[in-house]
């Protein structure tokens, strides 16, 4: 048996499906739950393209610092290191090798070697990737905060429009309220299911890109190091 409900449009509509009350729900309704469902959409697209991203820029950093620890020659490292793309590591050598070679032309050999200079371009290059590495995870951290928000805010307006059907039918039965709190209680999920993975996976990407920094920070120290002992 069917149940005849009013909609937060006023109109009535039967059944309980989950369709049918998006599809007759206010216009506010509909656009609070299309703003969580692309956040939510847009959100685990990052979550996905980011942990590809982190998981190649470790696996390529890790094979050039294995080239860089076997190779004797500064000029093959930069060949090889001008082939690596996404490899942090990699971007950080070739600022500090350029250093190095213009450090080695006739006109700054005579000024002698700067350990100094040479670590402001590792750092330069760090930041550079750290900067590249950080981008699109700000959506997340902004998905997570905002979102429950927007639920939230859909949460209200289906309840005040339960309450305002009440005034209109001068009826406070469950066929009243029902959609109304129904179509509330929806956008609460919604913004729930788009926030809690933005959280956890946000922290996820956070531990990672910490990894990669400790990496990018231990590597600058051995090139440094290397650089003293050619100078």
């Amino acid at each position: 048996m069917n149940i005849v409900y009013y909609n937060m449009a006023g109109k009535m509509t039967k059944g309980t499906d989950f369709i049918s009350l998006i599809s007759d729900a206010s216009p506010i309704a509909k656009f609070v739950l299309f703003a969580l469902i692309i956040f939510s959409v847009i959100s685990w697209a990052v979550i996905i393209f980011k942990l590809v991203e982190y998981s190649r820029a470790r696996k390529n950093s890790l094979k050039f610092l294995d080239y860089f620890r076997k190779a004797r020659n500064l000029a093959d490292i930069n060949r090889f290191a001008n082939s690596m793309k996404n490899s942090p590591l990699a971007t950080i050598f070739k600022y500090g090798f350029n250093e190095m070679t213009i450090q080695r032309t006739p006109e700054m050999v005579s000024k002698g070697f700067n350990a100094e200079r040479i670590n402001r371009e590792l750092i330069r290059g760090s930041k550079e990737e750290i900067v590249r590495l950080e981008k699109l995870n700000g959506f997340l951290a902004t998905t997570a905060s905002v979102t429950p928000f927007i639920g939230l805010f859909g949460t209200v307006w289906g309840i005040m429009s339960s309450f305002h059907q009440i005034g209109i039918q001068m009826n406070a039965n469950l066929a009243t309220v029902a959609p109304g709190i129904a179509e509330a209680l929806i956008a609460t999920a919604l913004g729930l299911f788009a926030a809690i993975p933005a959280v956890i996976f946000y922290n996820l990407l956070l531990n990672k890109l910490k990894v990669l920094i400790s990496m990018m920070e231990d590597f600058s120290l051995e090139f440094l190091n290397i650089s003293e002992r050619l100078k």
